[in-house]
């Protein structure tokens, strides 16, 4: 097994708040990780850290073995360490297509001088179509995205983050605000990618993380508590108490 991304006593305090303490983590090279804990357990903070988006104050982040805890924020995803953000992030007037020709453009390197014209520049819009295709929303490869219903909204922004060709996929609360319909269907979707890609996974929906993860760890006031498998993470009794027992089947 290859651990790809590793978090080693990660400590991160606003004023009198330790929102990692002592932090420790790791995601196995083709899991799906899933990380759960209440609300005020740190789980934000931990992503703002793996983005680069905060720096730790204390620990270690490293990714394939290298040490990037002092990254910047947009050569991350250079690595392949790509984050899906817990609010629907893409351009609402532009296409489908050209939301994802977008993300296709920036892991070519190209410049930004074309938006409209990526529609019809087959070099962008050829792997941007079949994006859209593994994501489910080929057939609304035309429609504006402020037109796509929510769900749709948040396979999009996966459909743009698999444009960047992750290694490590980091889905931050992609079921937020939907519906049961809409959470089935991103479910199928990451089930489908299962095996292909390595992803970690934040989420509320308990029914969703112990139908999606390989293992879940818990975090508790800043720090892990328990690792393991579904069904391990179930029957552990300080799980139980700190989380699954109060709060299994309802969003924290």
């Amino acid at each position: 097994m290859t651990v790809l991304l590793e978090l080693q006593d990660l400590a991160k305090s606003f004023g009198a708040i330790r929102a990692s303490d002592g932090l420790d983590l790791s995601v196995i090279e083709g899991e799906l990780h899933a990380v759960i804990g209440p609300n005020g357990a740190g789980k934000t903070t931990m992503v703002a850290q793996l983005a680069g988006q905060i720096r730790p104050d204390m620990g270690t982040i490293r990714f394939d073995g290298r040490d990037i805890t002092h990254l910047p924020e947009h050569l991350r995803p250079h690595l392949g360490l790509v984050r899906s953000f817990q609010i629907t992030s893409i351009f609402p007037e532009f296409t489908a297509l050209e939301n994802v020709a977008m993300a296709v453009q920036i892991r070519s390197g190209h410049s930004f001088r074309f938006f409209r014209p990526a529609n019809r520049d087959p070099r962008l819009s050829m792997p941007a179509m079949r994006y859209l295709e593994r994501t489910g929303l080929a057939e609304h490869a035309q429609r504006p995205a402020a037109t796509l219903a929510h769900g749709q909204r948040r396979q999009l922004e996966i459909a743009m983050a698999l444009a960047l060709e992750p290694r490590l996929l980091v889905l931050d609360e992609p079921m937020a605000g939907m519906g049961t319909e809409e959470s089935a269907a991103v479910v199928s979707l990451l089930k489908s990618l299962k095996g292909r890609l390595t992803m970690l996974l934040i989420e509320h929906d308990m029914d969703a993380v112990f139908q999606l993860a390989d293992r879940i760890s818990v975090l508790v006031y800043g720090k892990v508590i328990a690792t393991g498998a579904p069904d391990e993470i179930r029957a552990n009794p300080e799980v139980r108490t700190a989380y699954l027992g109060e709060e299994a089947g309802t969003d924290a």
